[in-house]
């Protein structure tokens, strides 16, 4: 058997390993972490869909719409334009190159929004087609504004369009004959309306 002085020596030694133990285990165990809290504006600010003007979400990769629209008239670049949809005539009157020097714009809304397939009349008179557009009543091919287009017998919307289009495309008519060039106008439609126009 272990003598006194042995087993108080063994009980110490006991003693300092549990002693140990604990301390080991307390330094070692998990501690909680504080994770910041994110407020609604920040997260807003860094994900999430953002919000276009109009308060809607914007979704990349969808086509924006838009509107064609016929400007005629005392501007640079007469002809069609297509343009975003809420585009405003101020917009269609610099995509044409603006109004030619000393045309009065004041009868143009420039705040007006733009309708699909309108026709701006820049620097012309309400009712009265571009000065120079008819001519002892022939209407001009050069000139002529879609309404005046559209008043030539068995010329309706579609037609007028292709021969502004045509207009826009190869430049001034340089004769009668070339209309016959647009889609769309037949040798029997031209021998009916040839009498009717003029460069």
């Amino acid at each position: 058997m272990l003598d006194r002085r042995a087993a108080l020596g063994l009980a110490a030694l006991l003693l300092l390993a549990v002693g140990y133990a604990v301390q080991h285990f307390w330094l070692s165990r998990p501690e909680p972490v504080a994770v910041p809290t994110v407020s609604g504006s920040a997260a807003s600010a860094t994900g999430g869909p953002h919000p276009t003007a109009a308060g809607t979400t914007a979704q990349s990769g969808a086509p924006a719409p838009t509107v064609v629209v016929d400007v005629a008239g005392k501007v640079q670049h007469p002809g069609l334009r297509t343009l975003p949809t809420g585009s405003r005539v101020a917009d269609a009157l610099r995509a044409a190159g603006g109004a030619l020097p000393g045309t009065e714009t004041d009868s143009l809304n420039l705040a007006r929004v733009l309708s699909d397939g309108e026709q701006i009349l820049v620097g012309v008179p309400t009712g009265q087609g571009e000065p120079g557009a008819t001519t002892g009543g022939l209407v001009s091919l050069n000139r002529a504004t879609a309404e005046q287009l559209d008043t030539l017998p068995g010329v309706g919307p579609t037609l007028v369009q292709r021969i502004l289009q045509y207009r826009q495309t190869h430049g001034p008519f340089r004769s009668v004959d070339q209309l016959r060039q647009v889609p769309g106008i037949g040798q029997r439609k031209f021998d009916d309306i040839k009498g009717l126009l003029t460069l």
